[in-house]
């Protein structure tokens, strides 16, 4: 696979850009020092040394992030480290869930995602040490692999970070991208202490679901010489975590009309199985056959039992010197590596999403059925059913590293600039993940009841006089109707994957200060942005007929016994078969392909975007009348070069060049109407790239039917115009009250729609269609792919408190609370079928229309301690996942933690943590309206529990 080519034009350019400004850099640190040290003031930039506080407790954090948001002109919300290399959680986004307006998802029972104000992780943008970068990690089917723009907080150990700053409005200096918000993540650097500094921390955590324990480290250690002019940091953190998460599951509901291969059951019985009705298998259906036909059952009801073996290192390194009183150079470098091996096993029975002569449901019987009002086959009992057992194994890892060079230099008094340069990588590489199966054919008497969906029953009967926890009830199957055998065969699955993407980035920020009213400010930026996915699979994944007799003359061996919802049964035996077939040789029967295979074609995609942005602002500092007023406004041009590339045939690749402007005003005006009452509106202008998924010009290309359906690559970003109004009280250094209004006029959301346009308008190169007789740019073509339709207004509003009761008698005056709500609105018509005019109106994917966090706490000069509870409301994850299904959506939940820290001496201090104390179950479902068949309301589409975290440490610090 050849690099496309403007990105190779880009990274040149981006080089020539950075050997040139590091230059300029350097020539103006070098020449004009020696004249301008003697009357120029110390630069801003370069923090004097005199003023290095440290604040420390819970308490100490909540007021150092109140002063640090009342400083600022803009909307944000900063949370601080409570000690050296000790953040407030041992997950960032469960940090970020105490900041108004945000809600996080987790995944493995631990915080991944965050959304701001209802918009996901496409719509925010992460800064790491001032740099744009994206961190992506593995996921289980349910939550999925991190393939594009959103950002996975849980690669990243807290304690390498001293701060995190949300940036809920814009500024034109701060870079473009986010609908929702800009989040900085800072890690430490040896400026930040006085002199010698050192710390470290060991923790055991426990979970009871899993019943192991696992270890966690922390390490810094800093110091500054030459009178403070030097100074060099490094901070390490590693942690495992062995966790186990089960329960219910349905990979989608469906009925006799949806499946996507047809399946009508065979026969029903309305009086317990004693006698049956055959329902025809094609034509017109009336009566009780119409009724189960219509009706919907589990795609494939099962029980699965996911273990996850985790592994997370992190180190920061950090040098600074300041040569002089104007100039503050800072190096700085971040490595984090996050394995998180999984093994899942399900039980499961897998012909009710199959159909055919012979196989699936037109070969089942169904019997002691009930269908609810919605339309659902809540229980019932069938012969003729094939089930299965599976075991699939992830070996997985998220490896990111980044490297910065800061110079932060004054010129005069008045006149100061930042140059940064810097790159960062991240690699998603899961070079095994394989499936494997066993299985049992046209099983009489498995039953299923999903009256509690939380917890369905389910009965496997019997095969051959056999239960699922003995060997011969199971076979290594060559499927078909072959012999005897129905249904799929046995499942050597292999799927290696990888995603990579970098980011480099140079800019120069320059600072006038015109007079004591007004600041100057003006810079440019290039960031070089690129990221390649790639997976293979095997063409079958079937195994060989001779590894089959293998497998089949000794099955005890190649099984292993697995326990969990009450019952016992077999899985293949991963290891002992790769040692038997070595199937991971990618070799004969086991050979896997990328562009070769259709099932990986469309998951094999690059794409590179160089984004040239220049801003000009005016920041003001003034009174109007008696009245305080502050703020910035200003204006941001930026330039998106994009190339796109993916397959439309197994050698076909296909890259799109394309480029597009924007410009982006912003206002954010403080106002001071009353001491320590603060006013503050913002409006702007703001910018989303799209999706890379959506972008990639891969899929299929017929010239002879005039049929395109694939991606988009001339998709324009979302775009919007935001507007904020806050009201915030400082009644004192520890208390804040603050409400906030905000609205956002989205232009355009992006669905999947069919239609027809010429070919020219597709982003697809001309040469594609030069063997096609008669056809050219303005030939119409049938199209199927995703395109900009109506967006809408989101708006809402959040309310925060922060308080410490001093005002309680005795050892109360040591409490305090946070507490923060959020109302998000947002409707979009989202079209139910890329064909048709059928519309339904709902929320924003990925928007919880409420969501609170409240946190008491207890704080003296010994002893520290907090609750936590922080609820989300339910929201919509995907649309039209298939089987006539509108939406996947996740219910509500509610996350209760606690945690508690003694300080033994000035040096040493001792931790509890209690993370997710209720045992939340990752609760999630499908969501139908089929008003034809009946089918309406959600159904359960996966229930599982990763149970509670407790964790035991000590702290040592000099």
């Amino acid at each position: 696979m050849t690099k496309p080519t403007n990105a190779t034009f880009a990274s040149k350019k981006f080089l020539r850009f950075g050997v040139s400004m590091t230059a300029v850099a350097l020539a103006a640190g070098t020449l004009a020092l020696p004249a301008l040290a003697q009357d120029a003031a110390p630069a801003a930039a370069a923090e004097d040394d005199t003023v290095v506080v440290v604040v420390t407790g819970f308490r100490g954090s909540l007021q150092s992030s109140i002063n640090a948001k009342k400083r600022e002109s803009s909307i944000v919300d900063v949370i601080t480290a409570e000690d050296i290399a000790d953040f407030p959680d041992n997950n960032l986004a469960e940090s970020l869930q105490r900041i108004p307006g945000i809600a996080i998802d987790r995944d493995g029972g631990e915080g991944r995602t965050i959304t701001v104000r209802g918009l996901g992780s496409q719509f925010t943008r992460v800064r790491i040490n001032g740099l744009e970068a994206l961190a992506t990690a593995g996921g289980k089917d349910s939550t999925g692999a991190n393939l594009d723009r959103g950002f996975d907080f849980n690669v990243f150990a807290s304690e390498l970070f001293k701060s995190l700053t949300v940036r809920k409005s814009q500024s034109a200096n701060v870079d473009e991208g986010s609908l929702g918000a800009t989040v900085d993540l800072q890690t430490s650097r040896p400026f930040d202490y006085k002199g010698f500094t050192l710390a470290g921390g060991a923790q055991v955590a426990y979970n009871d679901r899993s019943e192991d324990t696992s270890p966690r480290y922390t390490f810094l250690v800093s110091n500054r010489w030459a009178d403070g002019k030097l100074g060099a940091l490094l901070s390490v953190a590693y942690s495992e975590r062995t966790l186990f998460e089960e329960g219910p599951s349905t990979v989608r509901w469906e009925n006799a009309f949806n499946q996507s291969n047809g399946g009508r059951f065979q026969n029903y019985s309305t009086d317990g199985g004693a006698t049956f009705t055959g329902i025809p298998a094609s034509g017109t259906l009336t009566g009780e056959a119409l009724k189960v036909s219509n009706a919907l059952h589990p795609r494939i009801p099962r029980y699965g039992r996911l273990s996850y073996d985790q592994k997370r290192l992190g180190i920061t390194g950090a040098f600074q010197m300041r040569p002089n009183p104007n100039t503050l150079i800072s190096i700085e470098g971040l490595y984090s590596k996050f394995r998180a091996d999984r093994t899942e096993q399900y039980l499961e029975v897998i012909s009710f999403s199959r159909g055919g002569a012979g196989i699936g449901n037109p070969a089942t019987d169904i019997y002691n059925y009930t269908i609810s009002d919605q339309g659902v086959i809540t229980k019932a009992a069938f012969n003729d059913v094939d089930v299965r057992s599976e075991h699939r194994f992830d070996d997985q890892s998220s490896t990111f590293s980044q490297l910065s060079l800061t110079w932060d230099q004054n010129f005069t008094d008045r006149f100061r600039g930042s140059f940064r340069i810097g790159s960062s990588e991240s690699i998603q590489d899961n070079p095994r993940q394989t499936t494997l199966s066993i299985e049992a054919y046209d099983v009489d008497g498995y039953s299923y009841d999903f009256t509690d969906q939380t917890a369905p029953v389910f009965n496997y009967g019997t095969h051959n006089g056999c239960t699922v926890s003995q060997a011969c009830y199971w076979t290594f199957g060559n499927g078909g109707p072959t012999g005897g055998a129905r249904g799929d065969a046995s499942l050597i699955r292999i799927r290696p994957n990888r995603t990579t993407n970098s980011f480099n980035t140079l800019s120069a920020d320059f600072t006038y200060d015109i007079n004591d009213v007004f600041t100057l400010r003006f810079g440019a930026s290039v960031k070089d942005f690129e990221l390649v996915t790639m997976q293979a699979r095997r063409a079958s994944e079937a195994i060989d007929a001779a590894d089959l007799a293998t497998l089949n003359a000794n099955l005890a061996g190649y099984t292993q016994s697995v326990t969990g919802f009450g019952e016992t049964w077999l899985v293949p035996d991963i290891n002992a078969i790769r040692d038997k077939l070595n199937y991971e040789c990618n070799c004969g029967f086991y050979t896997t392909g990328t562009s070769s295979v259709g099932g990986a074609r469309g998951l094999n995609r690059e794409a590179a975007e160089t984004d040239t942005g220049a801003y000009v602002q005016l920041d003001f500092k003034t009174e109007i009348g008696s009245l305080p007023v502050r703020g910035d406004v200003g204006l941001r041009h930026v330039k998106t070069e994009q190339t796109t590339s993916g397959y439309l045939s197994a050698t076909t690749y296909a890259t799109s060049v394309r480029e597009y402007d924007d410009t982006l005003p912003s206002l954010n005006v403080t106002v001071e109407p009353i001491n320590d009452v603060l006013v503050r509106f913002a409006a702007a202008k703001v910018m989303a790239r799209p999706l890379l998924a959506n972008l990639t010009p891969g899929g299929t290309l017929s010239t002879f039917g005039l049929t395109y359906t694939g991606g988009n690559p001339m998709l324009d970003p979302i775009r919007s115009t935001n507007y904020d109004l806050n009201v915030e009280w400082y009644a004192d250094k520890d208390t804040l009250f603050s409400i906030g209004f905000f609205q956002k006029d989205i232009d355009s959301y992006i669905q999947n729609r069919q239609y027809t346009t010429a070919y020219k308008n597709l982003g697809l190169d001309m040469d594609l269609i030069a063997d096609a007789t008669g056809q050219t740019g303005d030939t119409l073509y049938t199209v199927t792919n995703p395109i900009s339709t109506p967006g809408g207004t989101l708006k809402g509003y959040e309310i925060s408190l922060q308080k410490p009761f001093t005002f309680l008698p005795g050892f109360l005056g040591n409490t305090g609370g946070i507490v923060n709500y959020t109302s998000v609105e947002s409707k979009i018509e989202y079209y139910t079928s890329p064909t048709t005019a059928a519309t339904r109106t709902e929320n924003l994917l990925g928007l919880s229309p409420t969501s609170w966090n409240a946190t008491l706490y207890y704080e003296d000069s010994k002893l520290s301690g907090r609750v936590s509870a922080a609820y989300r409301d339910g929201y919509l994850v995907s649309l039209l996942p298939g089987s006539g299904a509108d939406f996947f959506g996740k219910n509500e939940t509610l996350n209760i933690d606690a945690s508690a820290s003694y300080v033994l001496t000035d040096n040493l201090t001792l931790s509890f943590e209690a993370i997710n104390l209720t045992d939340e179950a990752d609760d999630r479902y499908v969501s139908y309206a089929q008003a034809a068949t009946g089918n309406t309301g959600n159904a359960m589409l996966e229930y599982t529990q990763s149970g509670r975290q407790f964790i035991f440490g000590v702290r040592y610090k000099y």
